[in-house]
């Protein structure tokens, strides 16, 4: 079909998009790495070659190529970007679902991100009307993990879910769907959720792709590495104990979890792991973000508690000014674990960026006992398994055979068996107290900051758990994930923003806390930072 040429310009600030009649062009930044001057870690500018060129010039900057592939064209623009082509007809959805399909083609095989393709759903969707969202026309991709779309199997990672295909859309997939978006495929998790790292039994492992040999992090690590390759710009995820959060670090990626009860878990759920788990994205753009909760937070009928409702849409959080705000940081964990350099590393170059900023930076940490929280979190974790097990053999129709479970999970669910009901409701009545204890601390700052791991991304197999010894990986994953759980139990949102590279080249995230309800601040400070520090044009070894 003819085309109307396209100058796409892009503000990496808000990741604006502008369509002009001129040559087809690629828009590549040239922005300094975390470090200072030079190409990104993990590759050369795309367009740019292997040189510097760090120190100034504006946000980005535009190489002309003429008779670009609208692959190329829209490599990294986001979704709200891509959107705007779809509303402007410089772009239909059945094009976008085109590119997105050649990515996955493409790029997948080098990641094992995406294990179920939904290509014929994506094609369907894209040749119907849509309805007229925020995102309307934007290729998407789900976590295969609680968000069931009707008539596609949900595996959970697990070998027991194999063939399980749900026969509604649960209310967050109707809600993305409403706002336009377009399913093309669901992403790795490990088995259930439960690790913070992406290597399932059912379907192997996936590759970070800043250093294939690296884990993505997880649970959310499949939709971590496809926003991270550029396979798409924003993909669903969900977090119980730093799963959003986690993989945003290891993979370079923005990630906020929201404040308990922000967006909804129906029809099937009102809670789960007593409040423990909250839905939402990993991307790219912090404006994605914000304009993906907008379009899928708020109440559902019979939700047994909600979070308050913000003061306006979260969009306009972006780009408003934040304002001198107190900042506590500290790089200790509560549990007392020993935190990497390079994670030490990143907060401080963090603490001097928002200093820089005019932020009010204290040294400071809330007084919890990190052990007890630590040990009333394991037990809602153990529970938790065994209620899903049990609550999953009526969905099923049976009970899984021996060989269908991971052995950490058969491990966490026959602990959980174990544990009696006052145990259950003291482990909640201690993460009640500590949420209450936060919230005094908060009452003294407007976030707290800390690493959001005490590692960078860990060798492929390092969690791994056996037969003879399951609990192998969890224990070795409290060194790994001291500082995310923490807002799990308290309900806080909280987010990885990607501002430090290390050494090796590998993302190192920096974790904001913020009050409880109030994800307008971490909006207006995260956006803050990715035009003061942006994170648009590093582009990892592996990507489109």
């Amino acid at each position: 079909m003819k085309r109307k040429a396209l100058d796409i310009v892009v503000d990496s600030s808000s990741f604006q998009v502008r369509p002009s009649l001129s040559t087809f062009c690629f828009l590549t930044w040239g922005f300094p790495s975390a470090g200072g001057g030079g190409a990104p870690p993990g590759g050369a500018r795309r367009g740019g070659g292997g040189g510097g060129g760090g120190g100034g010039g504006g946000p980005g900057y535009l190489i002309e190529e003429k008779a670009m592939s609208i692959s190329s064209e829209l490599s990294w623009i986001d979704g709200m970007g891509m959107a705007e082509l779809v509303r402007n007809k410089e772009v239909t959805p059945a094009e976008l679902v085109e590119v997105v399909i050649e990515r996955i083609e493409r790029v997948n095989p080098h990641l094992n991100a995406i294990v179920t393709k939904m290509y014929d759903e994506a094609r369907q969707s894209a040749s119907n009307e849509l309805p007229d969202g925020p995102f309307t026309g934007v290729p998407f991709l789900l976590k295969d993990l609680q968000a069931a779309f009707q008539g596609v199997k949900m595996t959970a990672g697990s070998r027991y879910l194999r063939d399980f295909v749900p026969n509604l859309d649960s209310e967050l997939v109707r809600r993305y769907k409403k706002a336009g978006l377009i399913v093309a495929g669901k992403t790795n998790t490990p088995e259930f959720g439960i690790m913070p790292t992406t290597e399932p039994e059912l379907f192997g492992a996936t590759r970070n792709p800043w250093d294939i040999s690296r884990s993505t992090g997880g649970s959310s690590g499949g939709s971590a590495a496809a926003v991270a390759a550029g396979i798409v710009p924003v993909a669903h995820a969900n977090d119980g104990g730093g799963s959003i959060r986690i993989p945003a670090s290891c993979c370079g990626v923005f990630g906020l979890k929201p404040t308990r009860g922000r967006n909804p878990l129906g029809p099937h759920f009102g809670d789960v792991f007593g409040g423990l788990v909250a839905e939402h994205v990993v991307s790219r753009s912090v404006r994605d973000s914000a304009a993906m909760l907008d379009a899928t937070s708020g109440p559902d009928l019979g939700d047994p508690y909600f979070a308050p409702a913000p003061a306006r849409p979260f969009i306009r959080e972006v780009g408003a000014d934040p304002g001198k705000l107190r900042i506590a940081w500290t790089t200790k964990a509560l549990t007392g674990v020993l935190v990497h350099q390079d994670c030490v590393a990143a907060v401080e170059e963090t603490v001097k960026l928002c200093s820089e900023l005019g932020h009010e930076l204290i040294e400071d940490t809330p007084q919890l006992d990190g052990n007890m929280l630590t040990q009333a979190f394991r037990c809602l974790w153990a529970t938790g398994a065994a209620w899903l097990i049990d609550s999953l053999s009526y969905a099923v129709g049976r009970g899984p055979e021996p060989d269908e479970l991971e052995p950490l999970t058969r491990a966490l669910v026959e602990m959980g068996r174990e544990q009696s009901a006052p145990a259950y409701l003291m482990s909640v009545q201690i993460l009640q107290t500590y949420g209450r204890r936060m919230a005094h601390f908060m009452q003294k700052y407007d976030v707290l900051l800390t690493p959001t791991l005490a590692e960078p991304p860990l060798p492929l197999g390092t969690l791994d758990s056996t037969a003879e010894n399951p609990m192998a990986g969890m224990r070795r994953s409290a060194l790994f994930v001291p500082f995310t759980p923490i807002c799990n139990g308290t309900g806080q949102p909280a987010m990885s923003v990607p501002l430090y590279w290390n050494d090796e080249g590998l993302p190192i995230g920096s974790h904001f806390i913020g009050r409880f309800g109030d994800e307008a601040t971490l909006f207006r400070l995260a956006a803050q930072l990715e035009t003061a520090r942006p994170w648009a044009g590093k582009y990892p070894t592996v990507s489109v």
